[in-house]
């Protein structure tokens, strides 16, 4: 950038654009303008009402921008992850969440919307994205939530603790053994990425955490395979599962859910994008000799 003394905002945050757009960030004035915002701390509205004046751009802003322009997440340069109607602190070592995400928490609001005290389960929260926007939009829900990851389980705490989040630090596969046959609902988004498929985006590639990304063996499917074993031991008979996967592992998901004979109801939702996006099915209850 040749960014210099005294100049327009507006004139920064067009040079910042063209910065980002040939770094090849995908969302270029977007980011620009968020990176502005940050500094100012004016909200993004007002920041655009102050382009149209003669404001000079804030101190510290070009820095931001070379950050970004070498593909470093936003979210880590602003310290903020938007999420449904959260602001959650993320960082280095926590997997940022997506917006794809958010339908699938819509998933499990709209299955618990009338029951009176809901139980729910995150299993590998990450951030705490789930758990919390299930905790602030359901106030009467009992929320669990479980992470692994030294590193993501500190920014989940930050995140869950104002919201009554009741977090344990512990693996997906075999936690809250205490809790077994208790909860109404079990929802997930694990690590799915199979070992080859190596993410192009420099934002993911390099700074997402692997543990958060690839989900164990060729296909990645070890821990979305061990997230349903533990819903099952986890849910009350009739409870509802929901699991977050790509796209192209939908079929084999509903496969492997209808194979072990324990769910029915097994259903494939899509996100925003029309993609195949989450599977769900609710635990069906033990034959008489089980």
């Amino acid at each position: 950038m040749t960014f210099h003394q005294g100049q327009s905002l507006a004139d920064a945050v067009c040079e910042a654009t063209a910065v980002l757009s040939g770094a090849g960030v995908p969302s270029p004035r977007v980011d620009a303008e968020l990176l502005a915002e940050h500094l100012l701390g004016v909200g993004l509205g007002r920041l655009r009402a102050m382009l149209l004046g003669d404001t000079p751009a804030p101190e510290g802003y070009r820095e931001l921008v070379e950050e970004r322009a070498a593909r470093v997440p936003l979210q880590h340069i602003t310290g903020v992850a938007y999420f449904r109607h959260l602001a959650l602190q993320v960082g280095p070592g926590v997997f940022i969440p997506r917006p794809e995400t958010e339908s699938v928490v819509q998933l499990v609001i709209d299955h618990i919307a009338e029951m009176p005290k809901p139980k729910v389960v995150d299993l590998g929260t990450g951030s705490g994205a789930i758990a919390g926007s299930i905790a602030y939009e359901v106030p009467g829900a009992e929320v669990h939530a479980v992470e692994y990851s030294k590193f993501a389980h500190a920014w989940a705490t930050r995140n869950l603790a104002p919201l009554g989040v009741i977090l344990i630090e512990g693996d997906l596969r075999d936690a809250l053994p205490a809790h077994n046959g208790t909860f109404d609902v079990v929802v997930s988004n694990p690590p799915y990425v199979p070992a080859e498929a190596i993410p192009t985006e420099p934002e993911v590639a390099l700074h997402d955490p692997p543990e958060a990304l690839y989900g164990g063996g060729a296909d990645g499917m070890e821990l979305p395979t061990a997230a349903a074993a533990s819903a099952a031991r986890l849910l009350k008979p009739g409870g509802y599962f929901v699991m977050e996967h790509a796209e192209v592992q939908a079929g084999w998901i509903a496969g492997m859910l209808q194979r072990t004979g324990r769910w029915k109801d097994v259903t494939t939702h899509y996100d925003l994008n029309g993609k195949e996006r989450a599977t769900s099915a609710v635990l069906a209850s033990p034959t008489p000799d089980e």
